[in-house]
């Protein structure tokens, strides 16, 4: 009996020890690509806030001045941003995502860091900019533009849930594949170019003909898009918006991703 309770003495400080072992590698993992990525910058991470703004806003004021009549309210603005905020943010984290093995991969080495780690880090990181982001960007315009909107924060609250699930989702089987098989990359950049012109951020989803209004709806991009722009604008009803196939799409490819990594992600580190 002795003996046995020495053993447990001995085996409580390893469990408290690896109780928060995942959290503090996520932490961990965070904060170097926070040093690696906005550090050798000047500004750093204000810079990687900048960026996106600057674009997107000199954008937004060029549409304004040139097209003085957007589909959907008064102002082109705030229309423009709608659709092109989360769609910029839906690219970059899925795109940190799709890289995030091969960015971390000299790391996972350490028993106290797995991929998943690495996978979750770098979404959190690169989705809560998106957010500073999208907020910075919606309140200038909001104050700088009188743009006759009423912001539906629940309805804007579930667009960026379902951007945080796409973002993931596919971010998390491109990182299988592209790992796999590095020739993906260049083949998902090729089919996912025209995005941009196929997902509603210049013109409404309701105006689009058929057969390709049919179509296009398979697109979860139009759905996110959709479900931004109804948070905004309180007479736009957006009845074709799917949450729950945005959540299936993204929880299925979740899920095979995550079983495709676990049976080879042995092999993706020692290549």
């Amino acid at each position: 009996m002795a003996m046995q309770a020495d053993e447990e003495a001995l085996l409580r400080p390893v469990q408290k020890q690896r109780r928060f072992g995942t959290l503090r590698a996520i932490s961990a993992l965070i904060l170097r690509e926070m040093g690696s990525s906005y550090g050798r910058s000047p500004g750093g991470y204000i810079w990687a806030l900048l960026e996106p703004i600057a674009g997107i806003a000199m954008l937004s004021v060029v549409f304004a001045l040139f097209l003085r009549s957007p589909p959907l309210g008064t102002n082109f603005a705030i229309f423009y941003a709608t659709g092109m905020v989360p769609f910029v943010a839906f690219q970059s984290v899925s795109g940190k995502v799709q890289q995030a093995i091969l960015f971390s991969r000299p790391l996972l080495v350490y028993p106290s860091v797995t991929y998943v780690d690495a996978i979750i880090a770098r979404f959190v990181l690169n989705f809560t900019t998106e957010i500073l982001v999208a907020y910075l960007i919606f309140s200038g315009i909001r104050t700088v533009w009188e743009t006759r909107t009423v912001v539906d924060l629940p309805a804007v609250a579930l667009g960026y849930a379902m951007v945080a699930a796409l973002c993931f989702g596919i971010g998390l089987m491109n990182c299988f594949l592209t790992s796999m098989f590095p020739l993906w990359q260049k083949v998902w950049g090729v089919v996912t170019r025209p995005l941009m012109l196929l997902s509603c951020i210049f013109y409404l989803y309701d105006t689009i003909p058929e057969p390709a209004h049919s179509i296009l709806w398979y697109n979860p991009l139009i759905h996110v898009v959709g479900q931004v722009r109804s948070g905004f604008y309180a007479t736009y009803d957006a009845p074709y918006v799917s949450y729950v196939y945005v959540f299936g799409l993204s929880a299925v490819l979740s899920v095979l991703a995550l079983i495709f990594l676990g049976r080879y992600h042995r092999e993706i580190l020692t290549r």
